[in-house]
């Protein structure tokens, strides 16, 4: 495990030290027994893979962006080779590199690697926090981190959320309360993102179906902020630069006028049979029609790519190529006509820029899409995705009725949300967050947090309403 690069020792006099607000106090603790000094309040950023690096680097970039916070990027190490170029892009290192990754390596092992590589990490940094009031009186003076930021559902996530609850560090749950009810389906991230449901104080859910979610299992309503989904916040910007693939089989096409289908697969519920059955179903299209491209990134696992190079290797109308560089993947879904695709961000991002989405799954956390004409389900029956892809691919009504659906994840301005939403819990009242969907109570959110009330406007909530009185009531009150 690596060391913070560039920071401030936490033991130097004077230095790594934070002034928290009242509110942010553990009980027991009196205010003139913390530290004066004002640093910006420490918020740990946990990334382990490609999405989470996605859609994280907007948030920690509206971080940078508020002096009285101070991002500490923090990489399990679960896909160090596609979540270093991700944050290089971005102009982001990390802070800390927790080296649990690797080759063959079980879901056991990793989430055991990310438990201990992380409290070894929180420990040797602000020292013991489990201790009793008057040590952790004293770790809260020496800069006791405000609170912990996970992202939606992998198991490094889930990890650093137990063991931060653990440590008493309060957890703040980024991309909250997307559901299948079947803990089989997405393996294991259904039953990852309830564990850490259980365990956050503060749910930023991306929509407001996600935020009812919470509320039907018993989070309450004022601690959830539907705030929309920061993977638009990043689509937007990486769609707008029209980078140019680096593979020049994939810049040929892309630069073609042919119709062009991209397709990705990689779930672990479907190795044993269902991704073969998509590369059957895409093999089939391929010969059906000559004349459209197909281009296929494939997932570095070689359980993965041993299932889709037999049926897909050898035809003339098909690219395959390498993961690919987010920006350059992202200009690619915007020339495309069409995604065929089992991962759940896609499902997000494509209709950014408009394109149609099958979704290779039988059944989608993300049903917002589905129910607003973004996305289609298929599942990974060859006949249906061929029926589908082919209906999709020529101008027909189902197309047009897709390309005329709105996307509901989100408007692009989530990070900055969640950003002045941070702020406005440690107390300032001079951030109002931007409203995108219900709010939330600060007060709820710190005590959850095993903080103080805030001793001033202990009974407003982030857009200027009681816990029990507004527009966010209103809202959750059919619930």
């Amino acid at each position: 495990m690596s060391e913070p690069r560039d920071r401030p020792d936490p033991h130097e006099p004077g230095r790594g030290r934070v002034t928290l607000p009242d509110g942010m106090l553990p009980p027991g603790v009196e205010k003139d027994r913390r530290s004066h000094r004002r640093h910006p309040i420490e918020i740990l950023v946990v990334i382990g893979t490609r999405p989470e690096a996605i859609k994280m680097v907007p948030l920690v970039q509206a971080l940078h962006d508020h002096p009285a916070l101070h991002p500490v990027v923090i990489s399990t190490g679960q896909h160090r080779d596609l979540v270093e170029p991700i944050l290089a892009m971005a102009g982001i290192t990390a802070d800390v590199d927790l080296g649990c990754g690797g080759p063959g390596i079980t879901l056991n092992d990793l989430a055991t690697s990310v438990m201990t590589g992380f409290d070894r990490y929180c420990r040797s940094r602000y020292g013991d926090p489990t201790g009793d009031v008057a040590e952790l009186t004293h770790v809260v003076r020496d800069g006791y981190p405000g609170a912990v930021l996970v992202h939606g559902d992998t198991s490094s996530a889930m990890a650093a959320a137990l063991s931060s609850f653990h440590l008493r560090l309060p957890v703040v749950h980024v991309e909250a309360g997307l559901r299948t009810y079947n803990t089989l389906t997405p393996f294991p991230e259904e039953m990852n993102r309830q564990i850490i449901s259980r365990i956050a104080c503060f749910h930023l859910a991306p929509t407001p179906l996600n935020g009812e979610h919470l509320v039907r299992e018993g989070v309450p309503y004022d601690r959830v902020y539907v705030c929309g989904n920061t993977g638009i916040d990043a689509m937007r910007w990486a769609a707008s630069l029209g980078m140019v693939p680096t593979d020049p089989a994939v810049a040929a096409v892309a630069a073609g006028s042919d119709p062009l289908m991209v397709v990705t697969t990689h779930r672990r519920e479907h190795w044993e049979g269902g991704i073969e059955r998509i590369a059957t179903a895409v093999a089939t299209l391929a010969e059906r029609r000559p004349h459209t491209r197909f281009v296929v990134p494939m997932h570095p696992n070689p359980i993965v790519r041993h299932q889709i190079v037999p049926h897909l290797g050898d035809r003339p109308n098909v690219v395959l190529t390498e993961p690919m560089a987010y920006v350059e993947f992202a200009s690619l879904l915007a020339r495309s006509d069409l995604v065929l695709t089992d991962s759940g961000g896609i499902q997000e991002e494509a209709p950014v820029v408009g394109t149609p989405v099958l979704v290779a799954r039988e059944e989608t956390e993300r049903t917002e899409g589905v129910d607003a004409g973004t996305l289609r389900l298929v599942g990974t029956d060859p006949t249906r995705i061929v029926e589908w892809s082919e209906r999709l691919l020529d101008d027909t009504p189902e197309r047009r009725h897709m390309l005329a659906a709105e996307n509901p994840y989100g408007d692009g301005r989530s990070a900055p949300r969640i950003a002045d939403a941070l702020r406005f819990l440690a107390g300032d009242d001079r951030i109002v967050p931007e409203q995108f969907g219900p709010g939330f109570d600060r007060r709820a959110v710190m005590e959850a947090a095993g903080y103080e009330s805030l001793r001033h406007a202990t009974e407003q909530s982030a857009f200027g309403a009681a816990p029990n009185e507004g527009h966010d009531a209103e809202r959750w009150e059919h619930v």
